[in-house]
């Protein structure tokens, strides 16, 4: 039987504890805009997607769920791509602009990277389609080739 084919990301759902707090903050970092709101059966909004520029069709969704956020904390289960090291250059110095705590420049397993997290500890990657070409392989933590 032939696998079918995926045709790309429809949305990343981020578990949050304060939805106002975390729209707010992924809409100034991001540039975030909401779309959808998703209504409880008390009419309260705890979940909301939308877009944010250079992510194209994929949305960003974020649902309250504390326990769920409280588990993610230092987990970084999504890397948003830039095109090189210019880029992530260039996001270093936004974030530095907006107080948002990062790392250094990164030369991370294949390209450039930078790490920091939300509202909630939730660990975000920046991370570049641009390799840089230094073999990281011998790293603890880096990628090698898969053994096959």
């Amino acid at each position: 039987m032939t696998t079918p084919v995926l045709s790309g990301i429809h949305h990343i759902k981020i578990p949050v504890t304060d939805l106002a707090r975390s729209v707010a903050w992924y809409g100034q970092v991001f540039g975030f805009q909401t779309t959808i709101e998703f209504p409880d059966a008390d009419g309260v909004a705890r979940g909301v997607a939308g877009t944010a520029p250079g992510l194209g069709e994929t949305m960003i969704a974020f649902r309250v769920n504390p326990t769920a956020a409280e588990g993610c904390q230092g987990f970084d289960p999504v890397s948003f791509a830039v095109d090189g090291k210019d880029d992530i250059e260039a996001w270093a110095a936004r974030l530095d602009e907006l107080g948002v705590r990062r790392s250094p420049v990164i030369e991370a397993s294949i390209g450039w990277l930078l790490v920091f997290d939300d509202p909630d500890g939730l660990t975000l990657h920046l991370y570049s389609w641009a390799e840089h070409g230094i073999d990281q392989s011998h790293r603890p933590g880096y990628g090698r080739p898969a053994a096959h």
